[in-house]
């Protein structure tokens, strides 16, 4: 992660690092395969190569170097490396060196390595203006997850800031001297080590705005009594991109969700005038980094509006995301226009930050556009003139979500193109397995005889049936249950040929619970057709049975 944040932008990188997280992560520790990132137990191990040990567990790591600050935590990882170089170690032994370099106590935070589930903090900010104080109320908990019951609370890094109407405020906790040395005094991470906790800023000399979890420094859900406007001035002003970016998917959050309203009472979704003029705000930016720009045009995905909405109703958020974003695509053409014409360029393809910036908001752009008269022919023109896979990909994934005549020519294309690198082919099958059209399920089946389609092959696998079934929401969950149907009959012909994929395709059926309480029963089906097979391996059962587990 911190490679990439080197290569590219450090922003971007960490807005994608955590839309894994929150959209990933977070549903297996809601769901009943939740572990701890050092899982006590298991029946099969290879099920535990999860997002999970992994990035959660580098999210444990990371909190540790902004607990410690970075010359602690290279001390640490000095020790480490001179302790244990070429031994087998553990999570202990990581921990202790960091923590006998720093010389703090990091016992407490031991529990992220032997808790499941994702805390959630609930914070409250009041102002005092008479006493010029600031005061956060921060409580923190975190839900049962099979096998725990009851959770200890973690020890949390938040990361704040306080931003006042010109910029950032200093920042003086109440009972901690103030450093008038620190080049840097307006940002601060808070220990949250207790259920509930209040943090007292001092010397504060307006009402401000609270700008939490600055650079996302814990994987955690975080909830604040923010107003409309609160949020507003971090999209367009903070000076932490998580933040703005954080923003601007609550924004577009809170609109969904008026969508879903209107949609439930028969009516028309409107797109409120103060996020249009945000969102125009970004594109007509100059300054911002392009890249930034397309992260926070981004709608929150369904698969993370899937986690925040309670039962969920696959369809109903589907159709109030594309509304929306057909209507900011009608209010803005313009802007959005603008936008795609000033990051073209004629000049030879490079892999730099810079280049890679242009192309997402290019292609953000292009999206959007897909909804007016302009964006069709805008899409077959790249498709037919681009010199990179990135724009060429952009334009026929469009081209494909859309009801062009020309599709067919382009997905033919595209595979005469490039037939003999098998990596781009996978890509030609997702792009066409992710398709949110009707029909794209016989889509899927028609390729699964293709010629380069190979059932063997864990990638291709990956590439058509893990993409459908885990990637297209809306039709993976047809109303006949046919998407289920089809992923059990998948991993009930891999069960004995590659159980480790047999088991991993089965994410989206373990999630039966969140749903509305006809698809519960339908998913549920499939779930207990599987577990009757017989010679069921141990990876697929070890699956089945604890989604099943009452």
């Amino acid at each position: 992660a911190e490679f990439s944040a080197d290569m590219g932008s450090p922003t971007v990188k960490r807005v994608e690092d955590v839309t894994l997280l929150r959209t990933a992560q977070f549903a297996e520790d809601a769901g009943p395969m939740a572990h701890p990132v050092r899982p006590d137990s298991f029946i099969e191990i290879s099920n535990f190569y999860t997002v999970t040990v992994y990035e959660k567990g580098a999210e444990v790591v990371r909190m540790i170097h902004t607990l410690l600050g970075p010359e602690r935590f290279r001390a640490g990882s000095d020790l480490y490396f001179a302790r244990h170089d070429g031994q087998a170690v553990t999570c202990e032994d990581f921990v202790k060196a960091m923590e006998d370099a720093s010389g703090v106590d990091l016992s407490q935070f031991r529990l992220w390595y032997s808790q499941a589930g994702t805390p959630q903090l609930s914070v409250q900010g009041d102002y005092d203006a008479q006493a010029q104080r600031y005061t956060l109320s921060v409580t923190q908990s975190c839900p049962a997850t099979p096998g725990q019951a009851e959770k200890a609370p973690f020890h949390i890094p938040l990361k704040v800031a306080l931003l006042g109407e010109a910029g950032q405020l200093p920042l003086q906790l109440k009972g901690q001297p103030q450093d008038t040395e620190t080049a840097d005094n307006t940002e601060m991470v808070l220990d949250v080590t207790e259920a509930k906790q209040q943090f007292v800023f001092e010397n504060v000399i307006e009402s401000p705005v609270a700008s939490l979890l600055r650079g996302f420094s814990a994987p955690v859900k975080l909830s604040m009594n923010y107003q409309r406007a609160d949020l507003l001035r971090i999209m367009q002003s903070d000076s932490d991109g998580f933040c703005r970016w954080d923003a601007s998917q609550q924004l577009g959050l809170a609109e969904i969700r008026n969508a879903l309203a209107a949609q439930a009472a028969g009516e028309a979704a409107e797109v409120a005038q103060d996020y249009l003029d945000a969102c125009q705000q970004l594109l007509e930016d100059a300054q911002l980094d392009p890249a930034m720009v397309a992260l926070m045009l981004q709608l929150p995905s369904e698969a993370y509006l899937a986690e925040l909405i309670s039962p969920v109703d696959v369809h109903a958020i589907h159709q109030a995301r594309e509304a929306l974003r057909k209507g900011i695509a009608t209010a803005l053409v313009e802007p959005l226009q603008a936008a795609y014409r000033r990051c073209a360029s004629d000049e030879a393809y490079r892999p730099s930050a810079e280049q890679i910036a242009r192309r997402s908001l290019k292609n953000a752009a292009l999206s959007y556009l897909m909804y007016t008269s302009h964006g069709p022919e805008m899409a077959r023109e790249q498709f037919e003139t681009s010199r990179n896979m990135t724009d060429r990909s952009a334009a026929l994934n469009a081209i494909v979500n859309s009801d062009m005549p020309y599709k067919s020519d382009a997905l033919q294309r595209f595979y005469q193109d490039w037939q003999h690198e098998p990596l781009v082919i996978n890509q030609w099958f997702q792009v066409q397995a992710m398709c949110r059209l009707p029909g794209t399920l016989e889509r899927v089946v028609e390729l699964m005889s293709h010629p380069a389609y190979d059932a063997a092959n864990p990638n291709k696998v990956r590439a058509l049936v893990g993409a459908f079934c885990g990637q297209n929401a809306v039709n993976f969950h047809s109303e006949d249950g046919a998407g289920y149907a089809f992923l059990a009959d998948r991993v009930i012909e891999l069960n004995q040929r590659n159980p480790q994929i047999a088991s991993r395709l089965l994410g989206p059926l373990s999630k039966w619970r969140k749903y509305t309480p006809e698809v519960q029963q339908r998913m549920r089906g499939q779930l207990e057709r599987i577990l009757a097979e017989p010679e069921l391996s141990s990876d697929v059962y070890e699956v089945v049975s604890k989604s099943l587990k009452d």
